[in-house]
C-alpha cells in the first residue's frame, strides 16, 4: 500500500506558498471619556476584533492631569500598534477622547493614522462645564483636563487646529452634556445622529455597526 501523506504534505505545502499574503493588519486605538474607563469601551472592543482588527483598549487616568499631559497616551498606543505589525492604525473615542487624538495631532503628522471615529465628542466644548467651572465638586470630579472643555473662544477644543485623520463624527440626539451642534468639526468627512444619550452611546449596536462602516469605507452606512 503506497504512502499517501508525502504527496498530501507536497500539497500542504504548494497551498501555502502559493496562497496570496495576507493584507497586513489593521489596528484600532479606543480611548474612552472623562471619569470613564476602558471596561467602557469593550463591547466596541469585542465587535472590532471579531473583525479581524488588532485593537488597543487601555485605560488613561482622565481625571489626573490637564488633557496635553494626556495626549501622550496616543502615541504609546500608535506604538503598541505597530509592535502587532499594524501598517495602518485607526482611532475610535469617546467623548473626551477625541479631545485627546485632536490635541496629540495638533503638531504632528503620523504616516500609518487612518481614520477617526468620535462618538459625542465635546469638539466645540460643553455648555455643562461653562455652567459648573467654579463649584467644587465639579472640579474634583472633572480634574484639570475638565476644566479645559467649556465653550468659550479661548478654550482648548476651539483652539486646536484641523485634524490631519479622516473624521466621522457620531452625536446623540439626546445627549444631554454635549450638545449636537458642539460635536462638529470643519473637516468631518461624515456627522451622524443617532437616537440615543452620552454615557453609553458607544455601546448601543446602531453605534456600533455605525463604527465598523466608517472605519471599512470612510462613511457612516446610510439607509
Amino acid at each position: 500500500m503506497k504512502n499517501s501523506s508525502v504527496p498530501f504534505f507536497r500539497v500542504l505545502l504548494l497551498m501555502f506558498f502559493a496562497a496570496p499574503a495576507m493584507a497586513a493588519p489593521e489596528c484600532v486605538v479606543l480611548l474612552h471619556g472623562l471619569g470613564r474607563s476602558h471596561l467602557s469601551m469593550t463591547a466596541l472592543q469585542f465587535a472590532l476584533e471579531n473583525e479581524g482588527y488588532e485593537v488597543w483598549n487601555e485605560g488613561y487616568a482622565s481625571r489626573s492631569a490637564t488633557v496635553e499631559q494626556l495626549a501622550p497616551v496616543v502615541g504609546e498606543a500608535i506604538e503598541d500598534c505597530r509592535a502587532r505589525g499594524a501598517q495602518r492604525v485607526h482611532f475610535v473615542t469617546h467623548s473626551m477622547g477625541g479631545i485627546l487624538v485632536r490635541a496629540y495631532f495638533r503638531d504632528r503628522r503620523v504616516p500609518d493614522a487612518g481614520r477617526v471615529v468620535m462618538i459625542a465628542p465635546p469638539n466645540r466644548g460643553s455648555a455643562i462645564v461653562d455652567a459648573n467651572r467654579e463649584r467644587w465638586w465639579f472640579r474634583m470630579a472633572t480634574g484639570p483636563a475638565g476644566q479645559q472643555l467649556g465653550t468659550g473662544a479661548d478654550s482648548l477644543p476651539n483652539t486646536l487646529p484641523p485634524l490631519p485623520l479622516e473624521v466621522g463624527v457620531i452625536a446623540g440626539r439626546y445627549d444631554g452634556k454635549v450638545s449636537v451642534s458642539s460635536t462638529r468639526l470643519a473637516e468631518m468627512k461624515d456627522h451622524l445622529i443617532v437616537d440615543s444619550a452620552h454615557t453609553f452611546l458607544m455601546n448601543t449596536p446602531t453605534v456600533v455597526g455605525q463604527v465598523k462602516a466608517f472605519l471599512k469605507t470612510g462613511a457612516f452606512a446610510r439607509p
